[in-house]
């Protein structure tokens, strides 16, 4: 798989990565531990060398560090802090001494020596970004850390954080669903040299094609509170699958990998994370990266996607606020 650099200073990693949330944490039923280490292995086998986890993604980080701990030095592993307890539901804790807690039981549950990337999971309106991003500074200092990242932040966290630990990624949710990145946040990572990691690349799997106004989900499954899956608007965006299925066709391609090169096509510094928890996905999605769109052809998904509006909101009210700060 082709390689990209994260940022100006950040490390080289696969074009791809794997989200890896989705294992075990999020979209109902995941995998047993010893499928979800192959997955993983599968994953670095077929070139993808970064892997992203968190605290909050419940055994997460104990797999992650599973299946990666014999290739350790071959990967590059991102985590997360910022919850309270490490808990979603529980709200915000970007506390210097709980940053430092994360580090250290994050270390351990990855069964590695540093962390490569480490990123907070939401800002914290009660702790100054100058904080956070001093206390990350000194775990880098420490050797515990690596690279200083931020999630769904907004452009002046962003500004503000960087004048005090450069960082290396902003983690966000982009897709050709969600593109408000386009408006702030992008400019801004071009400007001072950072990195941009889309999650949810796929629209939590809706524009994979596989998923309609009858579709059911697991009780657990996050996209049950979702406003842009509740059935009205998944039966009003299908119109956007539909155009992803007549390029893929062109192209003897799929709507996910449509949608993957579309995202590797806007800048050389964006590397998406696509999740999944089967093999035959895994390899669908890495063949994305071999798929390059045309000048044209991007010209004419940016024409039809301007007379398509998403319908519905991709958070619930309760974590909308969460985003973008």
């Amino acid at each position: 798989m082709q390689k990209r650099k994260l940022g100006k200073n950040g490390p080289e990693v696969s074009a791809l990565g794997l989200g890896c949330m989705g294992l075990s944490f999020g979209y109902g039923p995941g995998l047993d531990k010893p499928q979800a280490i192959t997955l993983i292995r599968e994953a670095f086998a077929s070139g993808v060398t970064l892997f992203d986890t968190a605290e909050a993604y419940g055994a997460n980080e104990d797999v992650v560090g599973e299946a990666l701990a014999p290739i350790r030095d071959q990967v590059v592993i991102a985590t997360k802090f910022g919850f309270k307890d490490g808990t979603a539901q529980a709200g915000m804790d970007s506390r210097p001494e709980r940053i430092r807690a994360v580090a250290e039981n994050s270390l351990r549950r990855l069964k590695t020596d540093r962390l490569d990337l480490f990123y907070q999971h939401r800002v914290d309106p009660n702790v100054p970004m100058e904080d956070v991003a001093g206390t990350v500074s000194e775990l880098i200092r420490a050797g515990k850390v690596r690279h200083f990242g931020l999630s769904e932040a907004g452009a002046q966290s962003i500004r503000r954080a960087h004048a005090v630990q450069p960082v290396t990624a902003v983690q966000s949710e982009y897709s050709l669903w969600w593109r408000q990145p386009e408006a702030e946040v992008l400019p801004l990572c071009e400007e001072l040299g950072i990195g941009f990691v889309p999650f949810s690349p796929l629209g939590r799997g809706f524009l994979t094609g596989t998923i309609d106004a009858s579709t059911s989900f697991a009780q657990d499954d996050f996209r049950n509170i979702v406003p842009r899956f509740a059935p009205e608007a998944r039966a009003a965006n299908q119109t956007l699958v539909e155009l992803l299925k007549s390029i893929a066709a062109s192209k003897e391609a799929t709507p996910a990998q449509i949608a993957l090169a579309w995202l590797l096509a806007q800048k050389p510094w964006i590397v998406p994370i696509p999740g999944t928890t089967k093999v035959q996905r895994l390899k669908e999605n890495v063949g994305a990266a071999d798929l390059e769109l045309s000048g044209a052809d991007l010209r004419d998904i940016q024409g039809a996607l301007a007379r398509i509006t998403v319908q519905g909101d991709r958070y619930p009210p309760h974590l909308a606020t969460r985003a973008g700060r």
